[in-house]
Order: structure tokens, then sequence, then C-alpha cells
């Protein structure tokens, strides 16, 4: 792929990356484990480099990096620790919105603070009752004056307990044109988050609860017109959401194939390494093929993207492939460590754990299939990423540092 996708930049970039990982987040891993809560200090510390404004202009202080860049970011960050891939990824969602369909005004004021890793945006849709199907959620905002006032609350919101600035679809009217997203910021009157809940892995991400209760938002703080919730929500899940997840999940799956073949290596069976016994050797033929794969479709899907070219069906397939190879390769890698994986000296276990995580958002393996099917059948709905290719086609400059740098 190195020629075809990725250039100089893009390896200069993922270089950078990688040793940020090692020298400042993996350190945090013990304490992020132990603590199974949010790490504020080195969310932000992440934010600071610039890497949530990949694909901010840098007429706002981004790095008009692209898609792809986006791509190495998480997955490097990811590689090393799932959680702040997670970090990364969820603030993309939220600066998304922001750039697709924000107003002058709104993206003068939010676009440069996000670059600059100031602040760190949110995207929330997902309720308790609705789950994903967004035409059943029941928070509401009503208008009032020259504000709203929303009520209701929103659930599974990356980065909730250490966002700024809370990108929010509610209902303003019935059926699929009465959904309208706002930004909120975190300290508004009325809003509060939910207790944060233990879970079983990214320790050291937040995805939680957000609570509404006569919040009154100013209708300045509006993302488009009113009924332009569902394009919000749908575009951020299709042209952020499934790639950031498959970016996730690709350094989760790289990170298990590096510490599987350490292991194989340096265990010694019958006077020789673990990785010399033929049914192991086959097992990690196996996980490099699965790795190569997802790799491939997930660098293919983001470089059509860059290209301003139709690939919601790339995005879909990207995001099942890896998702599902990562936590196959998981498994291959239990099979490999046998009892030693079990335990948490080694990373093995949490890479699992993580992994299960990136299954549900932007729609499940099943949901993906799905909308495969129709897209072979002739059914699907038109094509999210042609519709926005004008705001998202970008090309790298001599420099993938933020502007801010």
């Amino acid at each position: 792929m190195d020629g075809y996708f990725s250039s100089r930049l893009h390896h200069q970039l993922r270089q950078t990356v990688r040793d940020f990982a090692e020298r400042e987040v993996r350190p945090r891993i013990p304490e992020m484990e132990a603590s199974r809560t949010v790490h504020h200090e080195l969310s932000r510390l992440i934010a600071e480099q610039g890497w949530i404004g990949a694909t901010i202009g840098h007429e706002y202080g981004g790095m008009n990096a692209g898609h792809l860049a986006k791509t190495i970011i998480i997955e490097e960050l990811a590689r090393v620790s799932g959680a702040m891939g997670a970090m990364v990824q969820a603030s993309q969602l939220g600066t998304a919105k922001i750039v697709h369909f924000g107003s002058d005004e709104q993206r003068k004021t939010w676009l440069p603070a996000i670059a600059a890793g100031e602040c760190l945006p949110t995207i929330a849709v997902t309720e308790y009752e609705s789950g994903g199907h967004v035409l059943a959620m029941e928070a509401t905002a009503v208008r009032d004056g020259d504000d709203y006032i929303l009520n209701g609350r929103k659930v599974y919101v990356g980065n909730s307990h250490v966002g700024d600035l809370h990108g929010v679809v509610v209902r303003t009217g019935p059926g699929s044109k009465g959904l309208t997203a706002f930004l909120v910021e975190a300290d508004r009157p009325g809003f509060r988050t939910g207790t944060q809940q233990p879970s079983m892995g990214l320790h050291g991400f937040s995805f939680g609860e957000l609570i509404f209760e006569n919040c009154r938002v100013p209708a300045a703080n509006r993302l488009g017109d009113e009924g332009d919730g569902l394009s919000v929500a749908y575009s951020s899940s299709v042209l952020y959401g499934r790639a950031n997840l498959t970016a996730v999940s690709l350094g989760i799956h790289q990170a298990i194939l590096e510490e599987t073949t350490r292991f194989a290596t340096e265990r010694i069976r019958y006077g020789k390494p673990l990785a010399e016994l033929p049914t192991v050797k086959l097992k990690l033929g196996q996980m490099q093929s699965r790795l190569m794969t997802a790799r491939l479709a997930a660098y293919h899907a983001v470089h059509l993207l860059d290209q301003g070219m139709s690939c919601d069906a790339e995005l879909m397939n990207a995001k099942l492939v890896n998702v599902e190879s990562a936590i196959d390769s998981g498994r291959t890698a239990m099979e490999i460590h046998s009892a030693a994986g079990l335990y948490t000296d080694r990373p093995l276990e949490r890479y699992l754990r993580d992994a299960f995580h990136i299954f549900a958002p932007a729609g499940t393996s099943d949901i993906q299939l799905v909308r495969l099917a129709e897209i072979a059948l002739g059914q699907d709905k038109g094509s999210w990423s042609e519709r926005l290719s004008d705001v998202v086609t970008m090309e790298p400059t001599e420099t993938m540092e933020p502007a801010h740098a």
C-alpha cells in the first residue's frame, strides 16, 4: 500500500504519533486500567497535539490532512491504547457536524479551538429506548423566543465526561423532518452528565449519559435548519463514525498480532520457540492475512473519501471487516497464549476487551450487512459520501503539522 495510498508525509505522521503513543500513552495504561474511568489529563494532552484537527482546513488552524491521515492517527493511538484511539475518533465525530453543517460563525468560533486542542467536541444521538433507531428518539427541543429549551437524555456518548461541546440531535417535530441538531456547551445551565459507569474495556475513555433538564440554548447554536438533524446524525456516522471505528479496530488488531508474535517467539516448547510449531505458525499466518485484508479495506475506503468519490459501501465494508477480523484474531491469539493470555500481566486480554467495544457503534455487523445487501439489490437511498464530497476532499500539503504548531 506504500506509494499507492500513503505518502512520505503519511509515514512521517505515523512515526510522530507512534513515538508519542509509546512515550506518553503507554506508561499511563496501568493507571487507566486500575481506575476504569476517564483520563482527563491524557485526553487533553493528545488533543493539544492538534490531531483532532486532521480534517479541519488550514483557514481554521487545522491540519487539512484528510481522512487517511486521520485514520493513521487513530490507528497508531489505538495500537497502544484502544481507549485513547476511541477518544480521538469520538472527537472527530463531534468535529464532523461543525465542518459539514456549521454556519460561518460557528466554524470560526469552534473549529480553531478544536484544532488547537482547547475544545473536545462530541455528538449525542443514541437514547436508551430508541437505541440505534434514530427516528424513535424522544429528547426534545422547544422554541422559546430566541432560544430553544432542551429536555431528555442521551447515552453511550463518546467523550461524555471530558467533552466541552456536545452536538445533540433532538426532536423538534414529528417524523424524519422533525429532528434538529444543536451545539450545547458543557457548562450551560440545565445540562449535566450522568454517573460514569465502569465498562468491560476502553478504560480511560468515557461513553456515558448526557442529561438535559430545561436546558436553554440560543437559536444561534442550532446546526443548520430545523429538520436537518437526521442529516447531521447520519452523515457523522457514515463518513466519520464507520471510518474512525475502523481505525480503532485496525490499531487493536495490529497490537494483537505484535503481542502474539512476540509471545510465540519468546516462549520455548519442546526445545524451540512456540512459533516454530506448525499449528502455531498456521494461526500466525491466518492473523497476518486478516490484518492485511483489514488494512486494505480501511485505507481504500478513506482514500476514496479523500478523493471525493462515492464510498458509502466501502466504509460499511471496512467497518465490518475490521471489527470482525480484530475479534477473530483476538480469539486466535488467545488460543496461542492459552492460559497465559488470561492474566493481566500481558495486554492481550485488554486488547480483546477493547475490541468488543467497537462492535456496536455506527451500526453492528448485521447492520452493515443489511446495508450492503440493499446496495447489492439496488435499494440503497443515495450516497452520503458523494453528497458531502465538496467538504471532505482534502489534500496534504508539504507538512501534516497542525497550523497552530
